[in-house]
């Protein structure tokens, strides 16, 4: 995700980077609970896709305007990418392999095999194939690292064959990049019979090659944001409204309508998540354009969103499963689940903001320096 300075932070996107940290983080709360198919723990299921679903969208959002800038301002060469391709590194590898490593570690120490741990280094643990467990949080980071390698190599090749139009051209690389995730899913479709959520989620869901629509449908929604800025701002309230009732139908009409996975197959494996991407896209226009808020909203806002990266690779595989090491939650009483989970929170925040402060941070630094140099 973009690293935004103070001044032209966008209260809107940091509200939708907050919300969806949150709702991945209250998602996975429901490891610490006795499993159950009440109310609460539906939706908070709901929260933990719905959150990862959010971040895709943002993220090709944000990539796509740098992007289209680079594409339509300059002669987009390997030399371009390579430089973008440097500044998106510095954002999310230097995070992801101290986590990676800190992982590793633990995994030997507790005796936990994990088969082929260099495909976690080239982002290949889910690149065609279901993941192993170990970091399983892991796989949507796959998704975005092969999204922002995809994009550029595509639009080197457009440009060295065609020099006008180039918006034109942009999109067409943008369209080409979706057209090949559906194909893909569509292929999966044909070979594959799902019978299960579970399944689903481990062999299509989190898979790289079926998902990087939703990483480019946000791209998308960024080259309508530069070219159609009037209707844009026009259309905030009407697209706001349409993304609502997209997102009452996916996840709570389809069951009323009998629409399940189990009769369905095609429908879930090719159209579901693309819809869900674009449901994401239709709040843009209204969050994209709400530059500042109040600050005793925005303060608190700015912070979780500054922060959503390291909480992502912190929250699970790391905090939670360690505690769960030391700490038997299924003996717990209710009283004392809910403090475990309040402990939980307290710690992913805190260390979170530590990593932010002393770690992150100091790499987008440097990666500044290097740029202005």
């Amino acid at each position: 995700m973009q690293n935004q300075t103070k001044s032209s932070r966008i209260f809107g996107l940091d509200l939708m980077r907050a919300a969806a940290i949150l709702m991945v983080v209250f998602g996975h709360c429901l490891w610490i609970f006795p499993q159950s198919n009440n109310t609460i723990s539906q939706i908070l299921q709901l929260f933990g896709f719905f959150g990862v679903e959010v971040f895709f969208v943002l993220s090709g959002f944000l990539i796509g305007n740098i992007l289209l800038k680079l594409f339509i301002q300059n002669t987009f060469t390997f030399k371009t990418a390579l430089h973008f391709l440097k500044r998106r590194w510095f954002r999310t590898l230097p995070n992801y392999f101290l986590i990676l490593i800190i992982n590793v570690i633990i995994a030997f120490l507790i005796g936990y095999q994990i088969p082929e741990t260099w495909h976690y280094f080239l982002f290949l643990q889910n690149f065609n194939t279901t993941m192993q467990p170990f970091f399983p949080e892991s796989w949507s980071l796959s998704v975005e690292e092969f999204a922002y390698i995809f994009l550029p190599i595509l639009l080197v090749i457009t440009n060295s064959l065609a020099k006008k139009n180039k918006s034109t051209l942009y999109i067409i690389s943008v369209l080409i990049l979706i057209i090949a995730s559906f194909l893909a899913k569509i292929n999966y479709t044909q070979t594959t019979t799902n019978i299960s959520l579970d399944q689903w989620n481990l062999s299509l869901k989190s898979v790289v090659i079926y998902r990087l629509d939703s990483i480019y449908i946000g791209v998308l929604a960024s080259w309508l944001y530069n070219k159609y800025s009037n209707n844009w701002e026009k259309l905030k309230y009407t697209s706001m409204i349409l993304g609502v009732l997209l997102f009452f139908f996916l996840f709570f009409g389809l069951g009323k309508l009998g629409l399940l996975i189990e009769t369905h197959h095609y429908f879930w494996n090719v159209l579901y998540l693309p819809l869900t991407s674009i449901c994401v896209a239709l709040f843009l226009p209204l969050l994209s354009l709400w530059k500042t808020e109040i600050t005793t909203i925005q303060k608190p806002i700015e912070f979780v969103s500054k922060i959503s990266y390291s909480i992502y690779l912190l929250h699970y595989s790391l905090i939670l499963y360690l505690m769960k090491e030391f700490i038997d939650t299924t003996s717990l009483s209710s009283i004392n689940l809910y403090l475990f989970t309040a402990l939980y929170l307290t710690i992913v925040f805190i260390l979170s903001a530590l990593l932010y402060q002393f770690y992150e941070k100091p790499m987008m630094d440097i990666r500044d320096k290097i740029n202005n140099s």
